[in-house]
């Protein structure tokens, strides 16, 4: 028997990326408990944006997942990995793994049987009330 073989097989690049973003979530954060009769399939993370900002971006998107408040910021679930090759518009901030505080309440439970807001739509949405070019529109330097 091989060292390959003691060890499995060798792990790729995304089962990398996923292991080094499940690490602990600080006592003061907590990974929000998914509404009953909804499931994950696609595992969830977050981004939040400032409370303000909320209420503008809503009537900009086709449908809108669970979302929690804390107060300062809006917490929309998202599907793991939304934020592949995406930089996400300050003031936004892409938390993977969906760590949220404590006091966050849930505002908005969608109609359905899964959590989360369509991220290409909240993008352009948080682009949009941020003045901000979406990244793919943007000039390429030379």
């Amino acid at each position: 028997m091989s060292a390959a073989d003691e060890c499995g097989p060798p792990l790729g690049l995304n089962t990398l990326v996923r292991l080094g973003r499940h690490r602990q979530i600080p006592a003061q954060v907590r990974r929000p408990a998914v509404p009953d009769g909804m499931t994950a399939p696609l595992g969830c993370d977050a981004v939040a944006v400032p409370d303000r900002l909320g209420p503008l971006i809503v009537p900009r998107l086709p449908r809108v997942g669970c979302v929690y408040a804390d107060g300062a910021h809006w917490w929309w679930i998202v599907p793991s990995d939304s934020d592949y090759a995406l930089p996400w518009p300050a003031p936004a901030h892409y938390a993977p793994g969906a760590p949220v505080p404590v006091t966050a309440r849930l505002i908005h439970r969608p109609e359905g049987t899964v959590p989360y807001t369509p991220p290409i739509p909240l993008y352009l949405a948080l682009c949009r009330v941020t003045g901000t070019t979406p990244d793919w529109s943007r000039a390429v330097s030379a």
